[in-house]
């Protein structure tokens, strides 16, 4: 009789626990699916994306006979490295790499030092009529690039700055307005105790922002200038508006010199294309740490 009892008094102890074990399996079992659905997901996400990198790395390989040929050519046979030679003979290719180097490295200084003053202030002095200042600099960002081209051409070409490089890196030392707001929102998260103590130890509000803010907002700055390089490294429409000497063009505006009126050899200008990719891919891989930090972190505190 007693043994009879404790079978049941094990039983009905027994049952939560296996109720709990089968709710726990369960779970699991509909994380690991909704895991795998989303890996799935983004897998086809990222061969869909990859897919024009690909076909534009295999086509600058192929001859002529392999451009048109069906089915498709994914593994060129014979790979056609001349394609990569021609490419700097047909145009002054090293050229235009070195002049779009130029004109990055001096946007991305600009840019990044002007955009972190002004989003200095913004996140940190206080002074009336401040938000809607603020507010009026964010609305500039709904104007296009088209609308403001013309009325800047002619100011530049009245200043004689045409066929330079200035139209193209000047306005940057004045700050871009998406930057702003995307290190002032990153200034905010700093702790103003930081600037209390830096105060009592005698540093001005400038001793400040170089020696407290700028250390401590590297992944922030480290993302405006990895936004500006490959932003100005793909800008087309700018250069081929202000520059009209061959000797100034940049790698975007090259490359369409690539494709003829008539025809267009297309293993070459993969070629160029694919050179032209590699700097933007190199610049974003040795950012990429500070560059996600810096996007993760943005914005964490309103």
């Amino acid at each position: 009789m007693n043994l009879t009892r404790n079978r049941s008094r094990l039983d009905t102890t027994s049952a939560p626990a296996t109720s709990m074990m089968t709710l726990l399996q369960g779970r699991r079992s509909h994380r690991i699916l909704v895991n795998t659905a989303v890996y799935l997901l983004c897998l086809g996400c990222a061969l869909i994306f990859i897919f024009p990198t690909v076909w534009m790395v295999s086509t600058s390989l192929k001859d002529l006979a392999q451009l048109y040929r069906v089915p498709i050519v994914w593994i060129p046979d014979p790979m056609i490295w001349q394609n990569y030679t021609n490419a700097f003979d047909a145009m002054p290719f090293g050229r235009y790499i070195l002049n779009s180097l130029l004109i990055i490295m001096l946007v991305t200084i600009g840019t990044a030092l002007s955009s972190a003053f002004v989003a200095y202030g913004f996140s940190r002095f206080r002074a009336p009529g401040k938000d809607l200042l603020f507010m009026l600099l964010l609305s500039t960002m709904m104007l296009p690039y088209a609308v403001t081209l013309i009325p800047q051409f002619i100011m530049f070409s009245a200043v004689g700055w045409i066929n330079t490089y200035l139209p193209l890196t000047i306005p940057a030392y004045f700050g871009s307005p998406f930057f702003i707001f995307l290190l002032r929102q990153f200034f905010m998260t700093i702790p103003r105790e930081l600037d209390e103590a830096a105060k009592i130890d005698g540093y001005s509000a400038l001793g400040i922002f170089w020696r407290i803010i700028v250390p401590l907002s590297k992944p922030a700055l480290i993302t405006v200038a990895v936004f500006t390089a490959i932003w100005n490294w793909n800008d087309y429409l700018g250069p081929l508006v202000y520059l009209s000497s061959k000797d100034k063009f940049t790698v975007a505006v090259g490359l369409s010199f690539f494709q003829g009126e008539h025809s267009t050899d297309w293993g070459m200008l993969m070629a160029a294309s694919t050179m032209a990719t590699v700097p933007a891919l190199v610049i974003f891989l040795l950012a990429q740490r500070y560059f996600v930090q810096g996007i993760a972190t943005t914005g964490m505190k309103g």
